[in-house]
């Protein structure tokens, strides 16, 4: 039914109770007790009946008429403010996709300075507008992987260290919202060493083949992270959460592991062989095969034990 009908309708109902009260003063009395009430010639007692029922009946009605404006009133009011709402939400929206685009354009400048602003800019989007969320991290993620890639086949310069704006996304990444998201964060084949990642979290991030030598991972959350043939030689990964993460062929010669959690991590291939602080207990509740390279002395009180994860 469409909105002229509905009115048509309202007016027509609002016409026939206009009506129907209007007959009930007028005839009420007789309708209900026309027995005991004439026509004519009424008498006092009869008029002190009648006076009473149409008073009581325009109370009801006045009654009536008030509810119906308090409810109107509401309905208005309720309108008034989804109104204001939708309006802010629209205005809002606008001053979010402006700040955004000014972040893009500093996130593309020369100038370090203001890059960290876009930087920055990008995450206070990300805090105040949870539908923005997934879009400013694949665009940190995107800045990252477009700064500072791995070239294929080649070596790379002896680091000095990350990219200030670099570093800034990185720690942008590993402290946002938590918030569900559909995607892994795509850090394959980037140029990390030295990161500082301390106690980031990067749950289920794809850092394939990336470079990571050197990095600050003390504490971070790598749950479920795929990191085939990352290399993490020199890393600090103390205290660091690499539950049912994936290493394959992962180097991490010097890499320090004291108390790393490697419960259901896949080490196929790892080379552990000069890992500090990396435990039996630690590597037996690992995934590992025949590939697998432990440290000497892990690998010899692995063999020992009656049960042992040691590759074969």
């Amino acid at each position: 039914m469409n909105r002229s009908r509905k009115r048509a309708l309202a007016l027509a109902m609002l016409a026939v109770a206009f009506i129907g009260y209007a007959l009930l003063l007028w005839q009420g009395p007789w309708w209900l007790d026309g027995d005991q009430l004439n026509r004519r010639d009424l008498q006092p007692a009869e008029g002190v009946v009648i006076t009473g029922f149409r008073t009581t009946l325009v109370a009801l009605g006045a009654g009536a008429v008030a509810g119906a404006g308090l409810y109107y009133t509401d309905r208005t009011l309720r309108h008034t403010r989804i109104r204001d709402r939708q309006q802010a939400e629209i205005a809002r929206d606008g001053q979010v996709t402006a700040h955004y685009v000014e972040a893009i354009k500093l996130l593309a400048s020369e100038r370090t300075v203001e890059r960290l602003g876009g930087i920055y800019a990008l995450e206070r989007i990300m805090r105040d507008s949870a539908k923005d969320h997934l879009t400013v991290v694949e665009v940190l993620a995107a800045f990252v992987r477009e700064h500072v890639p791995v070239p294929p086949s080649t070596e790379l310069p002896v680091s000095t260290g990350l990219e200030e704006s670099v570093q800034a996304a990185l720690t942008v990444l590993g402290r946002r919202p938590p918030l569900k998201e559909p995607f892994r964060i795509d850090l394959r084949r980037t140029d990390l060493r030295g990161a500082d990642l301390k106690e980031a979290r990067l749950e289920r991030v794809r850092l394939a083949g990336s470079r990571l030598e050197g990095a600050n991972l003390i504490g971070a959350h790598l749950e479920e992270a795929w990191l085939r043939e990352v290399q993490l030689s020199g890393a600090w990964l103390d205290n660091a959460h690499l539950e049912r993460a994936y290493l394959r062929a992962a180097n991490l010669g010097g890499a320090s592991l004291s108390e790393t959690n490697l419960k259901g991590t896949h080490l196929f291939g790892a080379d552990l062989s000069a890992a500090v602080g990396l435990t039996a207990d630690q590597v037996g509740q690992a995934v590992l095969d025949e590939e697998t390279k432990l440290p000497p002395e892990v690998e010899s009180l692995l063999r020992s034990a009656p049960e042992s994860n040691a590759p074969a």
